[in-house]
């Protein structure tokens, strides 16, 4: 290996989606020197296809780290003799698989492994709408709910990460409808995702669907909930929602900061300095920037 590796600034970030990983070649949202998509179908035809990219990368210019942001649940305990694999995800063959291990074989260059909401959460921080925050919060509302939630500078650890997404909420008062969630009724994700809000539209187009139609109240209702718990835990200096059910309809994020501010009840007072439900600033560009992030903290780590 040249010395071209051991002084570059670059990093490659591989972004594990559910449906496309994006491999990024960059040292930051600025310097993005090359950018790869490749589907996401059977770990044995996605991993490789990722590693000769990765491959072609360290031959030519060279990285001095690796981030990995990967859909979940993964196993990040390095204690666990299960570390650094997917776990009982419903993408078929993809249970067991050894990401980590996988895709940083090759390579003698520090390696970060999290998840993608995490990982979406620390870009943010770098890049984004939470510069100069220590405690952040980055919610993802798509077909899940996922939450990135940094403490500390470092994203939260235990036995697994977390699961914000599938905390049990108090329902609207009136609120009938069945939870998509196969293992919880009144969980985020049965009640507020994109999945939840299909059922709850039955058949309805999303883009005939007003601001002021009753559909919202309830998803604001689970989201806001959700930012209670998460502000009475952790007290994060600023919450970004963001997702396909987030996206495009505005009122939402106005509507979630009211009901989170009139269920804290004067209990804790949000800060001043501007709204505190926000849109994430890197928009799609955070997913990417993640994997790019997790590389930057693997680095930092390791004291280089």
């Amino acid at each position: 290996m040249s010395d071209v590796h051991n002084v570059t600034p670059l990093r490659a970030g591989i972004e594990l989606g559910g449906t496309k990983c994006v491999a990024t070649l960059a040292s930051g949202p600025d310097d993005i020197r090359d950018q790869r998509t490749v589907p996401t179908t059977q770990p044995d035809e996605t991993l490789p296809a990722i590693l000769a990219i990765l491959r072609e990368w360290d031959a030519a210019e060279g990285f001095a780290a690796l981030g990995i942001a990967s859909f979940g649940p993964i196993d990040l305990n390095p204690r666990s003799a299960s570390h650094g694999q997917i776990l009982a995800t419903t993408k078929a063959a993809w249970p067991g698989t050894d990401v980590l291990g996988i895709l940083s074989a090759p390579f003698d260059v520090p390696v970060g492994f999290d998840t993608d909401v995490n990982g979406a959460a620390l870009a943010e921080m770098s890049w984004g709408c939470a510069q100069g925050m220590d405690d952040f919060a980055y919610v993802t509302v798509g077909t899940g709910v996922g939450v990135g939630l940094v403490v500390h500078g470092l994203p939260t650890r235990g036995f697994a990460h977390s699961e914000l997404g599938h905390i049990r909420v108090p329902r609207l008062v009136g609120d009938g409808q069945p939870s998509f969630c196969s293992f919880h009724d009144d969980c985020v994700e049965g009640l507020a995702s994109g999945s939840a809000l299909k059922l709850r539209l039955g058949g309805r187009p999303i883009g005939e669907v007003g601001a002021d139609d009753p559909v919202w109240a309830p998803v604001a209702h689970a989201l806001a909930m959700m930012c209670h718990a998460i502000v009475s835990s952790t007290a994060p200096h600023r919450i970004a929602i963001g997702g396909g059910v987030v996206t495009g309809q505005s009122h939402l994020l106005g509507r979630i900061e009211a009901e989170l501010r009139a269920s804290l009840n004067g209990y804790m007072t949000l800060p001043d300095d501007g709204p505190y439900i926000v849109a994430p600033a890197l928009g799609d560009k955070a997913g990417p920037l993640g994997a790019i992030a997790v590389a930057n903290l693997a680095l930092s780590k390791a004291g280089k």
